[in-house]
């Protein structure tokens, strides 16, 4: 019988089949998984609070059942995150691991196809929320743990917070708290997505994130549309007009002062484009410049929200006020704070008509650049080429945002921050029917496996 990690020395840890014994937990692991998944851990719904709770509970079990040293921490105001440490042999590095064991709501649950905290194999997907964003990041985490046994090449410390799919509002002064103890010279956050089913990904580049609500003001009260329309302007149609002065005729962003960067150069298709959005029959793309641009280094800007009377409750009268949400996605190397007042501006000078408008700012979060160069890359670079059968990553950019990151990037300045993950185009992520694709799954798990090693071979 060949011996277990934990019963060889670590020097010979490294010239194990790593392939062969990743396949070996990976069915211990999708067990482990299908359970976190079946807590409905949505932390913005209060009513879910205990369930987060427990979600943190079940995480902090499974990693002290590989002999880590576990902690179930808080900082006032958050939702309950798992540390969980094994200390590096001598001379070795040490590894943050990130995930987070929160989920969103469920939405309609008529949208579902299955029961979406039951997960449920079809084809070659698991569906469930959660499944993939980001209970999979827990997964691969525990796959590379176990993998190893007690014969982990590097040092290895866990976190795994409750609150990410709120923005993670306390992280920063999680990070501030518990520094010293989350220290490590790379950082591995596993919430991101590959370029393609085969085709793996460096996440080097997010947009980061503004938002706010504008109020549009005509009258004092309602007046009838029918005595005074056409002399005086009602709200909606003022709100529309303003609305539109925030896209030029090609559907680029025209609020001046947000900034634009370059993007890689990477192909993305527009029928790919097409298919993964699922965008109507005859419906352009708009905006100028490389598709990835317009995802990933422009600006991008959308109505979210309008408050005004329903069509139901409508009558012959003019509007006297309406509100819009306006959400942006900030270009990687703009900030928040010049985005908003660049926004603000923007609506407060293009009232029509003279409309009063009011603008109440809303959430922000930090857009991210990577400069992925260094001895970490190189070990993710050649971990992942060889867990995808010779196929080499993708540096690729993310139109969304991952906030935290930025955090990470400011409380460890000298740490490599590797952003990795368990997604694909068609994962679904936030929407119904979340999936997460098993084979890519079980490469990603052999990756960070790997990674590992390369780390402590190269760091």
């Amino acid at each position: 019988m060949e011996p277990r990690p934990s019963d060889l020395p670590q020097s010979d840890v490294t010239q194990l089949d790593l392939r062969r014994r990743v396949s070996d937990v990976l069915p211990s692991v999708r067990q482990d998984l299908e359970a976190l998944v079946r807590i409905p851990s949505v932390s913005a719904l209060p009513a879910h609070a205990e369930d987060v709770r427990r979600s943190a509970e079940a995480t902090a079990g499974l990693f002290r059942a590989e002999d880590f040293a576990v902690e179930i921490l808080t900082v006032e105001g958050g939702a309950p995150a798992v540390v969980a440490t094994k200390a590096a042999p001598d001379g070795a590095p040490t590894v943050l691991l990130y995930a987070h064991h929160d989920v969103q709501p469920v939405g309609d649950p008529a949208d579902w196809h299955t029961e979406p905290f039951e997960p449920t194999e079809r084809g070659d997907r698991l569906y469930a929320r959660g499944a993939a964003d980001d209970k999979a990041g827990i997964a691969a985490h525990l796959a590379a743990i176990r993998a190893y046994g007690d014969a982990l090449p590097v040092g290895v410390t866990v976190l795994v917070e409750g609150e990410e799919e709120i923005g993670s509002p306390t992280l920063e002064l999680f990070l501030a708290e518990h520094k010293d103890r989350l220290a490590a010279d790379v950082i591995v956050i596993a919430d991101s997505a590959n370029w393609d089913i085969g085709v793996p990904s460096l996440t080097t580049s997010l947009r980061g994130l503004i938002d706010c609500v504008v109020e549009v003001r005509t009258l004092e009260h309602g007046v009838h549309s029918g005595m005074w329309g056409g002399v005086v302007p009602d709200a909606l149609t003022a709100l529309c007009r303003l609305v539109a002065t925030l896209h030029d005729e090609e559907g680029n962003v025209a609020v001046e002062g947000l900034l634009s960067t370059e993007a890689a150069d990477v192909d993305y298709p527009e029928e790919r484009i097409r298919a993964e959005a699922g965008i109507a029959g005859g419906v352009q793309l708009f905006g100028s410049g490389t598709a990835v641009e317009r995802l990933w280094t422009k600006p991008a800007l959308a109505v979210i929200g309008v408050d005004a009377t329903s069509i139901e409750d409508a009558s012959n009268t003019l509007v006297p006020v309406a509100r819009a949400k306006i959400s942006v996605r900030i270009a990687p190397g703009d900030t928040t704070a010049s985005a908003m007042a660049a926004l603000v501006s923007h609506l407060e000078s293009h009232a029509p008509w003279g409309a009063q408008v009011r603008v109440v700012e809303g959430d922000h979060g930090e857009p991210t650049k990577i400069d992925a160069a260094g001895p970490a890359y190189d070990a993710a670079r050649e971990a992942f080429e060889e867990a995808w059968d010779g196929t080499p990553p993708v540096d690729m950019g993310v139109g969304g945002s991952i906030p935290f990151i930025a955090a990470f990037n400011d409380a460890f300045p000298d740490a490599a921050v590797l952003v990795t993950g368990v997604e694909d185009p068609d994962t679904r992520a936030h929407g119904a029917n979340e999936g997460l694709h098993l084979a890519e799954f079980a490469r990603v798990c052999l990756a960070e496996t790997l990674l590992l090693r390369n780390l402590a071979e190269r760091l």
